[in-house]
Order: structure tokens, then sequence, then C-alpha cells
């Protein structure tokens, strides 16, 4: 019995579905992957900006969490796939790494918290988790791979490529400006990016995900008959009268409209939080870390 109900579990899980949608999510999550490019103003050319978390994150919240992870890991491995690594995969492994923290943490947390509030905070934790493990991803494995193994224990051409940003960064303050200064902003930019295309859009894309599963439901499971008696029960009553109109109609225009505000608001919170990183990374890059 009990296996029983682990094989209905696994078939509801992997349904033609949530497949058909973990696919179209994880090939855009590959595409955006591909279209990567440095933001050499502000960060060292190395730390390439992507917009790969946001089809992961919105996988998390529509699909949940196990199915945001896959699409995340499917997305590096296709990109690996038409493209290759340049780094002898830890710079893959990174990107794998702090996307499924960032989706999983998010993911977990909205599954137990489905209202707006609980997006908030799930996407802020998974914001949170996804930088606390880029700088220690960072510190403990990226930059001690480069120096032994892409550089022979050689720190100079490291460094050289962060002075073009902070003349005066050396050995011994390397971590200070890299961490600090690179690492953490350039993680929030890519979260609050995520974050900013995610909040506005998933609830719609889990009402589509809802609406086309439950009609391949009603037309694997329906006969003729149970047709039409759904016919008979929608069709208006033969006496010409209009069908009633639900009390609750207006009461939910209001909710979705309610919704819809604080949607707006908290995309522009976070638009705001976003311009203000912005602006404090302009002022320690020219007023604190200056040479």
């Amino acid at each position: 019995m009990e296996q029983t109900a682990r094989q209905k579990s696994g078939q509801k899980f992997f349904s033609s579905t949530r497949i058909a949608f973990i696919a179209m999510f994880s090939t855009l999550a590959g595409i955006l992957h591909l279209l990567k490019f440095p933001i050499a103003a502000a960060f060292p050319s190395f730390l390439e900006f992507k917009f790969s978390d946001i089809p992961s994150l919105i996988g998390a919240f529509t699909l949940g969490p196990t199915s945001g992870a896959i699409i995340a890991t499917v997305g590096v491995l296709l990109k690996l796939l038409f493209k290759g690594t340049s780094t002898m995969f830890v710079g893959d492994l990174s990107d794998l790494v702090t996307s499924c923290v960032f989706a999983v943490t998010a993911g977990v947390i909205y599954k137990k918290h489905r209202t707006f509030k609980g997006a908030i905070v799930a996407m802020a934790a998974g914001m949170g988790a996804e930088v606390t493990v880029a700088i220690l991803f960072n510190w403990l494995v990226l930059v001690p791979f480069y120096v032994q193994v892409f550089f022979h224990g050689s720190w100079q051409p490291l460094l050289g490529m962060m002075r073009t940003l902070f003349p005066s960064c050396t050995q011994e303050n390397f971590y200070n400006f890299y961490l600090w200064v690179s690492v953490v902003p350039f993680n929030l930019l890519r979260c609050i990016a995520a974050i900013l295309v995610t909040l506005p859009i998933y609830k719609r894309i889990s009402r589509l995900i809802n609406s086309v599963s439950r009609r391949l439901d009603a037309n694997a499971n329906a006969s003729p008959v149970a047709a039409q008696n759904a016919q008979a029960q929608n069709a208006q009553p033969d006496d010409g009268s209009a069908p009633a109109v639900c009390d609750t109609d207006t009461h939910a225009e209001k909710e979705r409209e309610r919704k819809k505000s604080k949607i707006n608001l908290a995309v522009i919170i976070s638009g705001a939080v976003a311009l203000a990183l912005i602006v404090l990374f302009v002022l320690l890059r020219y007023f604190v870390f200056k040479a």
C-alpha cells in the first residue's frame, strides 16, 4: 500500500505538464547562460552578469523547489553542451550552486507560506542565502583554484585584473576589494534582477500551469456522459432567465486589485533598493576604496 502511494506521488510530480514546463524553463535558463556579459565599469571582467536565475526562481515558485533545482542544473548543463567551459568547470559549478541555493531556499519558504508576504520573505531569504554562499565559494574554492591551477601559484594575473578597477589592490587586501565590493553587490544585483522579473508574473504563470494541467486531466479522464452533464450544468436555464451572478465577484475583483497594487509596490521598492545599491557601490568605489 505504501509502495502504491509512492508510485502515485511520483506520477503526480512527473506529470506531462510539469515535465513540459520544466523543459521550457530549463531551455530558457540555458539560453540566458549563453547571453552573459561583463559590467567592466563596475566589476572585474571575469564576473559576467547573466539573467539565468530568473527561470529557476519562477520554476521554484510555480512548480516547487525541486523543479527549481532541476531547471538550474539543466540550464548549466545546456550551457556546457553548447559553449563548453573556460574555467575547468569550477566557474560553472559556482553558477550551479548559487542558482540552486537561491531557487531552492526561496521555493521551500514559499511552499510553506503561499502568500504575497511569504513570497517577499522567500525571495529575500533566497537572496541572502545566495550572497552568503557566493562569498564562501569565492573565498574557499574559486580564488584558491584560480591562483593555484590557472596561474600556477602566482597572484599577479588576478591582481592585474582587479587593479583596473582598484589600483591599490594587493595580495594582502585582495579579499576586501573582491568579496565586499565585487562579489556582494554583483550577486545582490543578480538576485534583485531575478526578483524584479519574477514578482509580477509568477502568479499568472502558476495559474497558467494549473489551467493547462486541469484541462489535460479533464481530457484524459472525462467520459462522453460526464462531458454532456457538464455542458448541461453550464447551460442557461430553459426559462430564459439569466444565470445568477455570484455575490463574491466584486469582492474577488477588489482582492485582485489589492494584490496587484501590492506587487507594483514591491517592484518599485525592489527597484529603489537596486538603485540604492548601485549608488552605494559607486560611493564605495570612488571615495572609500580609491587609490
